[in-house]
């Protein structure tokens, strides 16, 4: 038997026994992202996490193009709930750009220290080594390429104009062109990032920011967090590393029930465990992280209900 169908079994059994027999079922569309990408692994895990916490609802995770798009099918309601990560929902919130989309947090579901990675024979050690080199940034509707975008900004760099920049067509594809030779470096974020991991099982490296790049950044943007990497974190990596970055959310279509939202913040609460055990990120789902990291305004009024019930 797989891991999954074991981890699925015991929380059936530990959890989902108490649902009612023949209580209604609820389906829930739930956005993801790209092939190969963070949110298509967390989004898939977490789906299969609530399901079986949760009889009652049934949530079916899809591939999408990422964060801008999600926010674009949220708001349209042709999705419940979606994956964005946190400088997207920075500017659907606070309307750069567009008109300020009003969408609800279900989750903080881990944050999204972003950094570069390279060829182990790489002689870069820096941010400024990569300056005029390809890069290869993610796809153009991630929110990991917008957080590119604003961080290389704070540094008094243009990410499309100072590096020769590549978008993907899905974030699967980055790790074959940094080991092969054909970009410099690949960005992206977070901790167990499948594109990181790859690199790095083949041997690859990090290149974070130094302290005085951190303050520069997030002097000039307060939303963008100082952020550690542990040493350990991924194979071959032997020290922190310093980066840069944000939360990244579940958020849901304005008129999701307030029933629903209560259910999903209350299965993910009940299933996280469960959920790390498969993604290690997901260590940072928790009912407390998400009151730390939303704006209460945007907190989704079912959550809120669950959160109160927390004494949080």
């Amino acid at each position: 038997m797989k891991p999954w169908s074991i981890l699925s079994c015991v929380v059936i059994c530990a959890i989902g026994l108490n649902v009612p027999a023949g209580a209604d079922e609820m389906t829930l569309r739930l956005a993801t992202a790209t092939k190969g990408g963070g949110f298509e692994l967390y989004g898939s895990n977490a789906a299969k996490v609530i399901n079986a916490t949760d009889p009652s609802l049934k949530v079916l995770d899809e591939n999408t193009k990422g964060s801008l798009e999600n926010i674009g099918l949220l708001a349209q309601g042709k999705f419940d709930i979606g994956l964005v990560q946190g400088v997207a929902a920075y500017e659907a919130f606070e309307g750069v750009g567009q008109e300020p989309v009003d969408l609800k947090v279900i989750a903080a579901i881990y944050s999204s220290p972003g950094m570069f990675v390279v060829k182990g024979d790489s002689p870069a050690m820096s941010v400024k080594d990569l300056v005029g080199k390809p890069i290869a940034w993610g796809t153009k509707t991630s929110g990991l390429t917008l957080m590119a975008d604003y961080i290389m900004d704070g540094l008094d760099l243009d990410r499309d104009k100072d590096f020769e920049p590549r978008f993907l067509k899905k974030a699967g594809d980055g790790p074959p062109l940094v080991l092969s030779g054909e970009v410099a470096a690949f960005w992206g974020a977070g901790i167990g990032w499948p594109g990181f991991k790859r690199v790095m099982k083949a041997g690859g490296r990090f290149i974070g920011f130094s302290p005085e790049e951190v303050k520069a950044v997030t002097a000039k943007h307060d939303f963008l967090k100082p952020m550690t990497v542990p040493a350990k974190s991924y194979e071959g990596q032997d020290e922190a590393v310093q980066a840069i970055g944000v939360w990244s959310f579940i958020l849901s279509r304005p008129d999701l029930p307030n029933d629903a939202a209560y259910k999903l913040a209350k299965a993910l609460h009940a299933g996280q465990g469960t959920l790390a055990e498969v993604l290690p990120q997901a260590k940072e789902t928790t009912p407390q992280n998400t009151k730390a990291a939303a704006n209460p305004k945007h907190i989704h009024p079912g959550v809120q209900k669950y959160l109160d019930e927390l004494g949080l």
